[in-house]
């Protein structure tokens, strides 16, 4: 652009030269051709030096910075890319380990009511046997005192008797006898009491 301007200025100058003479003998000295080359030579010197200074100094400078400001934005898409990445392979791990976490534990409350269900059953079983065979060993007790009834009632029957016909009569009676009767009774009676 300064190049630009720079021929502009002089193409402007060259182009109007017929213009000048009237201008210069209107009280325009500087519009005079005998100064010319000096104006041309500073005028080149003045823009070739702002050249030089822009093209090797400020532009650069600024170049730079903009590339600078270009590569940190563009390392900043990188690494919010990267984050986001990141961030989606962390939730899909949350979600996986707490998928899992559910299974474990769907599989460990399995178990353990399969294995409290399996210990109630072994235990009620147990006690289902022990409640048998009390019940047997109740039987069993129960049918030995109902055998032995009739024979543990006729004694004291016998007994009983003896002391009631002694207090009545004032006399012993035959022991023997007073069985006899009692032996009787029991047998008419005693299906009726015994189910023999």
């Amino acid at each position: 652009m300064i190049k630009k301007i720079f021929f502009q200025s002089i193409f402007f100058n060259f182009f109007f030269i017929k213009e000048v003479f009237p201008a210069e003998s209107g009280g325009m000295p500087q519009l005079n051709p005998e100064f010319w080359i000096s104006q041309i030579f500073w005028l080149t010197l003045t823009f070739g030096i702002l050249y030089l200074v822009l093209s090797k100094l400020i532009l650069p400078k600024i170049s730079a910075n903009l590339e600078l400001r270009k590569s940190q934005i563009q390392e900043n898409i990188e690494a919010a890319e990267k984050q986001r990445e990141d961030s989606e392979s962390k939730l899909k791990e949350y979600n996986d380990i707490i998928l899992k976490s559910k299974l474990e534990a769907k599989n460990i409350f399995k178990n353990t009511r399969d294995k409290v269900f399996k210990d109630i059953n072994s235990k009620k079983e147990t006690l289902d046997k022990q409640i048998d065979e009390e019940i047997k060993k109740a039987e069993k007790e129960i049918g030995i005192l109902k055998k032995g009834a009739p024979e543990k009632i006729n004694k004291i029957a016998i007994e009983t008797s003896l002391e009631l016909v002694k207090k009545l009569i004032g006399a012993e009676v035959n022991n023997s006898s007073i069985s006899a009767i009692v032996d009787d009774l029991s047998k008419r009676n005693g299906n009726k009491y015994y189910g023999n």
